[in-house]
């Protein structure tokens, strides 16, 4: 394995995790709530929504981050080597996997495990293990 020291910024990275961390430990610390990307679009979908304001305001900074960041500096550049049929398809099979996991990488693997929630660690190494076989599977006995 090559690691590619152009593009290697360990860094921003590190900035990036203390972000995330520090975001989750404030939503649940403050608001009682878990930063699950999944349910907190899920919950706007679903009635009663007397906690919109909070959610939409998560999302939006979210959306808002990256917009926000590159109109300060460098916009990030994004290769998707993939075509729309692909996307949807993938997106519907991690939409469909959140439901089974009851969560998603967000929700388990960042707020979950820090918590000490077996179930969540399983969700993770389950979430991973897929990530590795579908590569492994995708460059080298497909050949994308």
């Amino acid at each position: 394995m090559l690691i590619d020291l152009a593009n290697f910024t360990p860094g921003l990275s590190l900035a990036g995790g203390l972000v995330i961390g520090v975001s989750a430990a404030v939503l649940v610390l403050f608001n009682g709530r878990i930063a699950g990307i999944s349910g907190i679009l899920g919950g706007l979908l679903t009635l009663p929504r007397s906690d919109m304001a909070w959610r939409l305001v998560f999302l939006a900074g979210l959306i808002g981050a990256p917009v926000i960041a590159g109109l300060l500096g460098k916009p990030a550049a994004v290769d998707i080597q993939a075509s729309w049929g692909e996307i949807m398809v993938a997106g519907f099979l991690v939409g469909l996997g959140t439901r089974y996991a009851s969560g998603c990488t967000s929700g388990h693997g960042v707020c979950g495990i820090s918590r000490g929630s077996v179930r969540s660690l399983v969700a993770t190494i389950t979430f991973m293990a897929a990530g590795f076989v579908t590569v492994f599977i995708q460059r080298h006995l497909i050949g994308g």
